[in-house]
Formats: C-alpha cells, structure tokens, sequence
C-alpha cells in the first residue's frame, strides 16, 4: 500500500468515526418533549392555538416579557410556550426544576389571575 492510499484509508476511517459518534450522541435540545402527543392533540398549547384578540396578544407578550427579563431563569425556562385564549393561559415546555416551574407558574397568574392559568409544564431528566 502507498503512504497515499494509506493516507486516504486513514482519512475515511476518522469520517466514519466521527459520524458514528456524532450519531450516538442525544439531541441538546428538547424537542421530543415540545413534540409529544399531548402538545397535538391540545391547541390552546401550540402557538398555533394562540388568539389573534388583541387582550390576550398583550397577556401573552406581558408574561413572556416578565420570564424573559428574569436571568434567573434557564434558557429552558425563556423558551416556554406561553399561549393565551379568552383570557386562559396555557404554560408548556421543559423547564430545569421545580423552582423555575413555580417561578414561571407565579408569573403567569400575578398577569393573568388566580384560576386562568394551566400548568402543563414538566421538569428535564437530570443530566
């Protein structure tokens, strides 16, 4: 074998380990869990089911801007689905732990009222 073909057999090797490591590894993300069968079946939990009444734009934006400006909070915790219809909202997402839960949770209701919010946020796995 010549120290090119050798090279090149060397090369692909490492391509194809690389890939098959690449592959093995879990997604960072979360999207299975933003994905799951009870976020399709549910509209007021997609931001397709969000309301274009302009009062529950505005609630939804007031939330948001509250979980955002709180750098407390995980990145997880910002990117929440925060929808709101006929003054109801609808929490969904992962969040990190219970506290950035009843963190979000808290936010929501001081916005919306005690008894229009839905709490259909779950907790990642640790790592």
């Amino acid at each position: 074998m010549t120290a090119r073909n050798a090279l090149v057999t060397a090369a692909l090797a490492l391509l194809a380990a690389a890939a098959q490591a690449q592959n093995a590894a879990p997604a960072p993300d979360n999207s299975k869990a933003n994905a799951s069968s009870v976020n399709s079946t549910d509209s007021t939990s997609t931001a397709q089911g969000q309301s274009n009444n302009p009062a529950d734009i505005t609630l939804a934006q007031q939330i948001r801007k509250s979980v955002i400006a709180d750098k407390s909070l995980s990145m997880y915790a910002h990117n929440v689905k925060i929808v709101a219809v006929n003054g109801a909202v609808t929490l969904n997402g992962v969040v990190r732990d219970s506290h950035e839960k009843n963190v979000i949770e808290t936010k929501a209701i001081a916005l919306a009222g005690k008894g229009n919010v839905t709490d259909d946020l779950t907790i990642a796995p640790p790592k």
